[in-house]
């Protein structure tokens, strides 16, 4: 059976720190055979380059996150332009828009910061990892206006029209943990529609853990319910979800 790529998992973050190295690399054996794991500012993506160093498994994406980015300033790029050189750094993110939470930066500096890192991905041919919550239009908007850059938007939460128009443009849309909660109609909407060749599965680790682990620490392992509820949803099986979305992974990430 072909190996899980879990597009997008935070081991960097602090909830792994008791047994981080351990399940890293105890994933292999697990049906887990790669994963990429973003960064959400400068630091969080210096932390992930050294687990991509590592673990061969594993790669990084380096970039500033919407509700991460108050304190970037425009010289921040050089130090993503330098981390985007490593070898094993394949995408610019986890970067974007995010209007939910009140005291998050203010919209326009968001969309300042979302630009710029847009801006370098093209600049290095990267793909990027976009975060996009309550700010479709926007987001939408900002990916037209770089015809050039393609990536995925992660945890796909916009309407099956948005992702009509994103799968025009050549970009892949995420599937997490909200695919399988009772409240995941239009997300199933979109699972059904999307082109087979568009995409992809993720956990969010640690957040977002699917059923029947709802309210756990998440981990690169239960992708296999988010696999088998798009098996149902798309009439394949499980084993061809994880086929065709490690594929689709390798070739937006170009990771032979």
């Amino acid at each position: 059976m072909a190996l899980i790529f879990d597009t997008h998992a935070h081991y960097d973050d602090e909830q792994f720190d008791a047994d981080r190295v351990e399940l890293l690399a105890s994933m292999p054996q697990n049906g887990v055979g790669l994963i990429i794991d973003p960064g959400c500012d400068e630091d969080t993506s210096r932390r992930a380059v050294a687990l991509a160093e590592r673990f061969p498994h594993v790669y990084a994406a380096v970039g500033w996150h919407p509700e991460n980015c108050a304190p970037f300033v425009p010289e921040d790029i050089g130090a993503l332009r330098e981390l985007a050189k490593h070898p094993k750094v394949v995408a610019i993110g986890e970067i974007g828009l995010d209007y939910y939470w009140a005291e998050n930066p203010p919209k326009e500096f968001q969309q300042d910061v979302f630009r710029r890192q847009m801006a370098l991905a093209e600049e290095l041919g990267l793909p990027v990892i976009v975060h996009d919550r309550d700010a479709h239009a926007d987001s939408l908007e900002i990916a037209r206006e770089f015809p050039n850059v393609r990536g995925v938007f992660h945890c796909y939460s916009g309407s099956v029209e948005m992702a009509r128009e994103l799968w025009k443009l050549g970009w892949y849309v995420g599937f997490d943990g909200p695919l399988t909660y009772k409240n995941a109609r239009r997300t199933v909407e979109v699972a059904a529609e999307a082109p087979a060749e568009r995409i992809l599965i993720e956990t969010d680790a640690p957040y977002l853990a699917p059923v029947p682990l709802r309210g756990t620490r998440n981990d690169s392992r239960s992708l296999v319910h988010v696999a088998a509820k798009l098996a149902e949803i798309r009439g394949a099986t499980a084993e061809e979800i994880v086929a065709l979305t490690a594929e689709n992974g390798r070739r937006l990430f170009r990771i032979p």
